[in-house]
């Protein structure tokens, strides 16, 4: 089989601002040429995301490894899945705080575990175990991060942040505390088609901003953040964690697809399944085994990047909240 190669990428989704776009597309872009040059030499789909999403973990513009957003406490705590789906194996890791690229670690969780899933310092432990270097938290760790945590704290104590939501009266108070459409959602993650027909699918996060200690959202969770099959679709998600996990919503876009619904389809009908069912904001990207995609967000922003043989797009779209 020689399928044409494709390669999908999100950068977050959120309100960003003006002055963020460029680095923005300057980080995508990036990640798709790590990638995709993978891709054309005819590297495994697994190989292009998770070098895709190393890019962008080395990238302090997003979300992921290092420049990501601190806990209350002021450390960065890093999740990341990486998901194959011609054989369903997967790795993850969740809450490390000394990996500079929890891609590669869950990376050697789906190579050389027959566990899927480790956390904190069994999760480090591990990592080393397989070659991987540990690195102080400090190094994670960029100014402008301090200066954003510290801001937030003091207007959440002096009550100028508002974490009140005017979703569905059913959420929870979890829920309810959190402000979906200003706080930055910058999750990294990518989906790809190799040249033998196979699929795959990674999500790497810092998280959310002054998130508590411990707290793990959708990205690094089978189903939820993300997901890979080659009888019916990759997916990776970006955006509001708590209604992501609630809906399974990475498994429920796939299954859509494998019903017979179009990428294309099947992203915009998870988006308004989240946003319906719980009020949640988020982006989604999908690809299938014949290389075609869906790419949906509700936020302000989504930063997305797509490479195939016919050439490479980089954007960073608009959309109205709905």
């Amino acid at each position: 089989m020689n399928t044409p190669p494709v390669l999908l990428i999100h950068g977050g989704a959120w309100a960003m601002p003006d002055d963020a776009v460029e680095a923005h597309k300057a980080g995508i872009a990036a990640a798709l040429a790590a990638g995709y040059a993978l891709l054309e030499r005819g590297a495994s789909a697994l190989d292009a995301v998770e070098a895709a999403v190393t890019v962008m973990e080395d990238d302090e513009a997003f979300d992921a490894g290092r420049g990501s957003f601190l806990t209350r406490d002021g450390r960065v705590q890093l999740d990341a899945l990486l998901m194959n789906g011609a054989n369903l194996r997967t790795g993850g890791v969740a809450c490390v705080e000394r990996l500079k690229n929890p891609i590669r670690a869950a990376r050697l969780v789906l190579d050389h575990s027959p566990h899927v899933y480790f956390v904190g310092v069994g999760a480090e432990r591990f990592a080393r175990q397989h070659g991987m270097a540990l690195i102080d938290n400090t190094e994670l760790i960029v100014p402008r991060e301090r200066e954003r945590l510290m801001a937030f704290q003091k207007a959440e104590l002096e009550g100028a942040v508002d974490t009140t939501f005017s979703g569905p009266r059913h959420l929870d108070k979890e829920d309810e505390d959190s402000d979906p459409t200003t706080h930055s959602h910058d999750t990294v993650g990518a989906v790809a088609l190799d040249r033998s027909g196979h699929i795959a699918a990674g999500t790497s996060t810092g998280g959310t901003l002054s998130k508590a200690p411990g707290r793990v959202g959708d990205s690094s969770l089978i189903g939820c953040g993300c997901y890979a099959d080659d009888h019916s679709a990759a997916v990776s998600l970006t955006g509001w964690g708590e209604p992501i996990m609630k809906l399974v919503l990475g498994k429920w876009a796939v299954d859509r697809v494998a019903a017979g619904a179009p990428p294309e389809v099947a992203a915009e009908a998870a988006i308004d399944y989240l946003y319906g069912r719980l009020g949640g904001h988020g982006g989604i990207i999908l690809i299938d085994r014949q290389g075609r995609i869906g790419l949906a967000h509700n936020t302000p922003r989504m930063a997305w990047g797509l490479q195939t043989a016919n050439g490479t797009q980089v954007g960073v779209t608009r959309n109205g909240l709905r």
